[in-house]
């Protein structure tokens, strides 16, 4: 290779790694994530018309849960975020999962999945995720969803559901397990609640 060709491979490549920094930061240790209490058994399947299914929609969010963070509260006006805790995807889509799978698992409605069977399926469970918060007052945390049902023939009907733990230290690991209880907790009754 001549000097200039070799010279602009090397310009490249070093462009190339700003492009994968991290801003210096190091990577996390670890990544939390939300997972099911209960899953479908293997081999277990329901049928039925796509129309007939059930689509769980990824609850909206406002802005402080639109990141892969777990906001703290730390008193009426102000927040914060829990150092080393990052949710290996945004929250919304993990509370979602745990939703659709708790709701499968019952194996009372055929589930919905994949963008095309979510827009066929009639019935619609969406909402907005209003909270998934570690609160450092009370040392707990507080999950808040409220559910969105549409049914054809039967109308809309909406409920609030909540869960809180409390007695949680605020480290990631004692925060992140406690988060997945509260989802599980509030999953099992939407599933309840949908059926």
């Amino acid at each position: 290779m001549t000097p200039k060709p070799l010279c602009a491979a090397l310009a490249a490549l070093a462009m190339l790694g700003g492009c994968v920094s991290l801003g210096g930061a190091e990577p996390p240790d670890q990544l939390l994530t939300l997972t099911p209490a209960t899953f479908a058994p293997a081999g277990s399947g329901a049928e039925g018309e796509a129309r007939s299914a059930l689509a769980v929609q990824v609850p909206a969010v406002n802005q402080r849960l639109n990141v892969n963070r777990i906001p703290v509260t730390t008193s009426d006006s102000t927040l914060a975020y829990l150092a080393d805790a990052f949710w290996v995807e945004k929250p919304a889509r993990l509370f979602r999962n745990v939703l659709a799978e708790t709701i499968r698992a019952r194996g009372n409605r055929l589930v919905a999945s994949g963008q095309e069977m979510e827009y066929v399926a009639e019935t619609q469970l969406s909402g907005q995720l209003t909270a998934m918060d570690y609160d450092a007052l009370s040392g707990s945390v507080f999950i808040r969803y409220d559910a969105v049902l549409e049914n054809p023939g039967a109308g809309v009907r909406t409920r609030r559901f909540e869960a809180r733990i409390s007695g949680i230290p605020a480290e990631a690991n004692a925060v992140g397990a406690a988060m997945n209880d509260a989802a599980n907790q509030i999953a099992g009754e939407v599933a309840d609640w949908v059926d």
